[in-house]
């Protein structure tokens, strides 16, 4: 659309686009909304809507994540967590537990990541592990007490929903849905988070080429949900001097066909907290919108992932050397 088109027009377009039986997708953006169309079996005459008031070109889409790809909208989308804006100049450093284990271990580490000048509180209450023995998280309760870190710090909180269930109890307490590497390709919950009304956190899968990755965010996309942020959290290779392979390239590919922000997760990308801090760097200077890292105040005895958690002394220290290099390459922590 125009940049002074009205919202009238806007609802004008959006109506034409209906009236031919397909689907029509407002995305705001920083200088113009524009409108995706779904639902078409063929290609559409440009003609037919560039003649539309408030309309300024009609531009036909290649890739097949549509919503998601800058064609649709040229300019980087900005999405807000808990008033906590994700995208732009300024970047964004989550910390928090692997998994709610207590109310004193979450509020000693939600207490840390305030006082390091962390902006979102992440931790699981929900757990998806390899082993049926390993530790499944807390479940409600453990929702419970993020909502109480959250209101005794301030942090927005974010946290995995592994199912159906769990998706309705997390979009009930939190302010950001996270759907993990093993859902990536859940299409049913992918859907079911395109009808949530908070953000969703969209990790890679340990085995997603870019194309899929990207796919699985339309599916969100497409059913209404456009507070959407990716997260490269490493793939499956034959290294085996890591947990992951940490694909940074992904980063500026990302930034170039698509519109949505990007976070990168270093803890599970390599797996042990001392390649944490080099990692969160690259990250930063290859240009993500920032990082979720694991913390823990005693990682020792944590029940889950506590190689790479770092404590809340190391997670302060990184966000100094993190600002040094946002200023270095144009941003701001």
């Amino acid at each position: 659309m125009r940049q002074d088109a009205t919202p009238e027009q806007v609802a004008g377009v959006i109506g034409a686009i209906e009236v031919r039986g397909l689907q029509a997708h407002a995305i705001p953006g920083a200088q113009r909304t524009a409108i995706g169309i779904t639902g078409n079996e063929g290609p559409l005459e440009t003609a037919v809507f560039e003649a539309l008031p408030g309309v300024l070109e009609a531009i036909r889409v290649s890739h097949p994540y549509k919503l998601v790809s800058r064609e649709v909208k040229p300019d980087e989308s900005i999405v807000s967590i808990g008033g906590v804006a994700i995208g732009g100049r300024k970047l964004v450093v989550i910390g928090g537990p692997c998994a709610v284990e207590s109310r004193t271990q979450t509020l000693t580490v939600a207490r840390g990541i305030k006082e390091a000048g962390g902006h979102i509180l992440r931790g699981g209450a929900f757990k998806p592990r390899t082993s049926p023995y390993s530790f499944q998280g807390m479940g409600e309760e453990g929702l419970q007490i993020l909502a109480e870190a959250r209101d005794e710090t301030g942090l927005p909180i974010v946290t995995e929903a592994v199912d159906m269930e769990s998706l309705d109890l997390v979009e009930r307490y939190a302010d950001a849905i996270q759907i993990g590497a093993r859902n990536m390709q859940n299409f049913s919950l992918l859907k079911r988070a395109g009808k949530a009304k908070k953000p969703v956190l969209l990790k890679r899968g340990m085995s997603a080429t870019l194309e899929e990755f990207l796919m699985s965010a339309e599916y969100i996309v497409s059913q209404g949900n456009y507070d959407v942020i990716l997260c490269e959290r490493g793939v499956r290779t034959f290294s085996d001097h890591s947990r992951n392979t940490l694909d940074l390239t992904v980063v500026p590919a990302v930034k170039q066909i698509s519109h949505l922000p990007i976070l990168v997760d270093p803890s599970h990308g390599t797996g042990k907290r001392d390649r944490v801090p080099p990692l969160s760097r690259a990250a930063v200077a290859v240009g993500a919108d920032g990082v979720i890292i694991e913390v823990h105040h005693d990682p020792d005895r944590a029940l889950s992932d506590g190689p790479q958690s770092m404590k809340p002394a190391a997670f302060a220290e990184l966000l100094i050397e993190l600002r040094r290099v946002a200023e270095a390459v144009g941003r701001e922590l």
